[in-house]
């Protein structure tokens, strides 16, 4: 038997999103997980938990084999055997043509392949490709595989490619690698910036006042013993970063020359991207996503523009809003040469 279609995965670090697609564009079946986190739990249970949602979406595409939820992929009279109820084992036999999935973590090629590996012991597909999780942004904003991406969730990267396979792309592993932004920073920097604001090591800023009184205490020193103590838990310092904003807004000088700095590195990002794609010149696709480029903060969007019309004016801002799984099925697709029928009646079914 031959396995049809393709099976998407867009595995972030807080959530996975895993689709079955048939040949014809069709979704068959959807499931969403927990994060993947192989730097936190290692390879071989990031992949287990993984197999998880993969069961969950074969059983949604109505997958079964000897009563038992597989993964084989019944709609195109493909079935597979060997796998147990939570879907962890390796497949007897591929239930799909193509596993595409784009994973969080996956920040190095090297990374891309150890990951990729994994994902094809498991058997679902007869190939599988590993990408980092920018290019499933990127592909689900995009008709044709062409343009460059900048995702700022919790962190923040760029990638860039072109229909001939060539990519740009960064590291993106933190302050080693050369990275200044994403959620999680921009909470940390006006933190930084309030305490000593607080104190008098720094200039005045109403950040002083506004992340304290967002948890209900009156003081950056309150907030600071409140933390440390862990009376409030380290990850909900995520929640400043929409008061950095709302702040930037109402006019804080400071908290506005953070704001300004993300946009500039934004564009840093995008730029760079374009220039090593030889797009720098050409009309393309800037592609905005993440929590915090979503969001649609009308003074960081303003300075991304205005600084991005300097520096590549032919290129078009367009925020994502599209699920990245449709990027990761999109990939699949271009990868078992879909015709532009198929993938519209896929990226219809997102819409």
């Amino acid at each position: 038997m031959t396995a049809r279609g393709v099976l998407a995965i867009d595995a972030g670090n807080s959530k996975t999103d895993v689709a079955v697609v048939a040949a014809d564009g069709t979704v068959l079946g959807k499931a969403r997980g927990g994060g993947f986190q192989p730097p936190a739990v290692g390879i071989e249970a990031a992949v287990d938990a993984l197999g998880r949602t993969v069961a969950a979406a074969a059983t949604a595409a109505g997958v079964t084999t000897g009563g038992v939820t597989t993964g084989g992929l019944t709609a195109d009279g493909v079935t597979a055997d060997g796998v147990t109820a939570d879907g962890v084992t390796a497949l007897a036999e591929p239930f799909v043509a193509h596993v595409s999935a784009c994973l969080a973590n996956a920040d190095l090629p090297a990374e891309e392949r150890e990951l990729a590996a994994a994902v094809q012991a498991r058997g679902w597909g007869l190939t599988t490709e590993v990408r980092n999780d920018t290019f499933a942004i990127l592909r689900a904003g995009v008709d044709e595989p062409r343009g460059v991406a900048v995702v700022c969730g919790a962190g923040i990267n760029c990638v860039g490619m072109l229909p001939d396979g060539r990519t740009a792309r960064f590291p993106a592993i933190g302050r080693i690698s050369g990275d200044w932004g994403g959620g999680a920073w921009l909470a940390e920097e006006a933190l930084w910036f309030a305490a000593r604001a607080e104190d008098g090591r720094g200039e005045p800023t109403a950040l002083a006042r506004t992340l304290p009184a967002h948890f209900g205490l009156d003081s950056m020193y309150a907030l600071i013993e409140a933390l440390h103590l862990r009376r409030i838990p380290a990850a909900r310092k995520h929640e400043l970063t929409p008061v950095l904003f709302a702040t930037s807004a109402e006019g804080d000088a400071v908290a506005r020359s953070v704001v300004h700095r993300l946009a500039e590195e934004v564009v840093a990002l995008s730029t760079v991207a374009l220039a090593r794609l030889d797009l720098l010149d050409e009309e393309a696709p800037v592609l905005l996503g993440g929590s915090v480029l979503a969001a649609r903060h009308p003074e960081l969007d303003e300075h991304i523009g205005k600084l991005l019309a300097a520096k590549a004016p032919k290129a078009v801002i367009e925020v994502v809003t599209a699920p990245p799984v449709l990027g990761a099925a999109l990939l699949g697709m271009d990868h078992i040469g879909a015709s532009p029928e198929v993938r519209a009646r896929l990226r219809a079914h997102y819409a």
